[in-house]
């Protein structure tokens, strides 16, 4: 699956054909949603008007698209890196309650003994950035381990470990991790560790700031250094790696850890910039939503973080629809799988030139001349 789509969306692909693709994906879902809106006496263009609005002309809305955008991000990212290596993982729902309980842990713990107090964040965040990544990375690379080792099947196993992650973030957060007061989370973290809002008047936070970073790392590691290269080459061609002498199991396993560990980033980001405390349920299958953000990105780390705004923003967008138009918010998340739905049958369709594309068909008018 993963070879499935690097080979379709690699950004190798022609970019005006994928700008070309994307935006008649999008003004193709949105014609076909129009008539969600008439069926209850609204007008589309109002509502879609309303959800571009909230989400991108206010400073308070595109705040909240940022901060809907950090984690999107940051697996996405895992995404991209363990795909390309030929590695389909899906376990970033169990990374990210891991790497949120891992950062909520720590911020709890780390100043139990000190008399000066809870750490100041400059100290506090390297330490929980590099346990959370520890954390998500090992999770995942035990699905790699079963992978390059003994063949299993990493899309199913890795589902099944979501389940797992999920059911021990409850036992935690409804036994020893509980605080006191009968609800099941835990105690709030001092308020030294939490990021830092970095636009005035909104709640975006420095976990923007993270996942931008993070997009730089990814796509060095892939495009600029040998391991990255090696990665991508053994998720292309296994047999043709190994001839070249790559190991492809240390590879595929690298891209594990490297995958988990982002995903569990975008859980430390979750807690330190918006939830302040480890909670039953709050990954809001964020994990699943950052693999569709990878793949209207065509798995390029550069894509990453505007489509992961562009996503983001339509869910903030959607509560202002619905009181602006009176239609249920839920469309705001057919149209997300009416995008997905259009961007995928688009490559199909451009890979087998079913439907004509006027710019790659000028190209190679002039390629033959």
């Amino acid at each position: 699956m993963a070879r499935f789509f690097e080979e379709r969306f690699s950004p190798s692909n022609s970019q005006a054909a994928v700008a070309v693709t994307t935006v008649v994906a999008i003004v193709a879902a949105m014609a076909l949603a129009s008539p969600l809106f008439i069926a209850v006496g609204a007008d589309p263009l109002a509502g879609y008007w309303a959800l571009l609005r909230e989400a991108f002309a206010t400073t308070r809305g595109f705040g909240f698209s940022l901060v809907r955008a950090a984690p999107l991000t940051l697996i996405a990212l895992g995404t991209i890196v363990s795909w390309r290596a030929g590695f389909g993982y899906l376990g970033f729902e169990g990374c990210f309650v891991l790497g949120a309980t891992a950062a909520a842990w720590l911020g709890l713990h780390a100043s139990a003994g000190l008399a000066t107090g809870p750490l100041s964040l400059v100290v506090f965040l390297p330490f929980a950035l590099l346990l959370s990544f520890a954390v998500g990375g090992a999770w995942a690379s035990l699905v790699g381990v079963v992978r390059a080792r003994f063949g299993g099947n990493e899309v199913l196993i890795s589902l099944m470990t979501n389940y797992i992650a999920i059911f021990l973030v409850q036992y935690l957060v409804s036994g020893p991790m509980r605080a006191p007061g009968g609800l099941p989370e835990s105690a709030r973290l001092p308020r030294e560790t939490w990021l830092p809002f970095i636009i005035p008047g909104t709640r975006a936070h420095a976990g923007v700031l993270i996942a931008l970073v993070a997009c730089g790392l990814v796509w060095t590691l892939l495009r600029k250094t040998a391991v990255g290269y090696e990665m991508i080459v053994a998720g292309l061609n296994p047999a043709a790696a190994r001839y070249g002498g790559i190991e492809v199991g240390r590879r595929l396993i690298l891209a594990a850890f490297l995958g988990g560990g982002l995903g569990a980033i975008a859980g430390l980001v979750e807690l330190l910039g918006v939830q302040h405390r480890l909670v039953e349920g709050m990954s809001g299958g964020v994990g699943f939503t950052g693999v569709v953000v990878a793949l209207l990105a065509r798995l390029n780390p550069v894509a990453v973080l505007p489509t992961a705004i562009v996503f983001g923003g339509m869910t903030v967008g959607a509560d202002a629809m619905q009181r602006s138009v009176g239609v249920p918010s839920s469309i705001a998340f057919v149209l997300q799988g009416l995008i997905v739905l259009f961007v995928l049958a688009g490559e199909l369709l451009r890979r087998y030139q079913i439907v004509f594309f006027p710019l790659r068909s000028r190209a190679r008018r002039k390629a033959i001349v």
